[in-house]
C-alpha cells in the first residue's frame, strides 16, 4: 500500500475507533479514550525498548495534536497471550482535524512503520480500526 494511502487508512481508523466510543469530531475535549491491541510475544521487548525511549519528535507532535496523559499498558491476559492497553485524553476542539495532522507527519508516520508490525489487532474490532475501542465503564477524579 502507498505511504499515503496507509495514513488515510490509519487516519479513518483513528477516527472509527473514536466515533464509535462516542466522540463527535470537534466536540471531543476532555474525553478519555482506551483501546487495546495484541502484541506478539516475541515483539515485546522491542516494543518495551522503542516506548522507554519515543523519539522526542512522536511526542511533540503528540502534544500539538492536543494529546495528554498518554500512556500504553502490557498485560499477560492468558498464558502466552499479550495485550497492550492503551489511555489517553483529548483536549483540543477538533479532534478530526488534530488526528489528520498526526497521520500526516512524517516523524510519526516512521513511527508506525516500527511499531505496527510489532502488534496484532484483535478480532473483535470494528472494521477500520487498528487498536480497538473499548467503552469506558468507571472513571473517578
Amino acid at each position: 500500500m502507498y505511504p499515503r494511502k496507509r495514513s488515510i487508512v490509519r487516519l479513518a481508523a483513528v477516527l472509527l475507533c473514536l466515533a464509535a466510543a462516542g466522540c463527535a469530531p470537534g466536540k471531543a475535549a476532555g474525553r478519555r479514550y482506551g483501546s487495546v491491541i495484541g502484541i506478539k510475544p516475541e515483539s515485546i521487548p522491542e516494543y518495551t525498548r522503542l516506548h522507554a525511549a519515543v523519539w522526542p519528535e512522536v511526542l511533540a507532535k503528540l502534544k500539538d495534536v492536543n494529546v495528554r496523559n498518554y500512556s500504553i499498558y502490557l498485560a499477560e491476559v492468558k498464558p502466552g497471550e499479550f495485550y497492550l492497553f492503551s489511555y489517553f485524553e483529548y483536549t483540543g476542539d477538533d479532534f478530526k482535524a488534530d488526528m489528520a495532522r498526526m497521520a500526516a507527519d512524517p516523524d510519526t508516520q516512521r513511527w508506525w512503520k516500527h511499531t505496527e508490525p510489532l502488534q496484532a489487532p484483535v478480532p473483535t474490532r470494528k472494521e477500520g480500526e487498528w487498536w480497538h475501542t473499548i467503552d469506558e465503564v468507571f472513571h473517578m477524579d
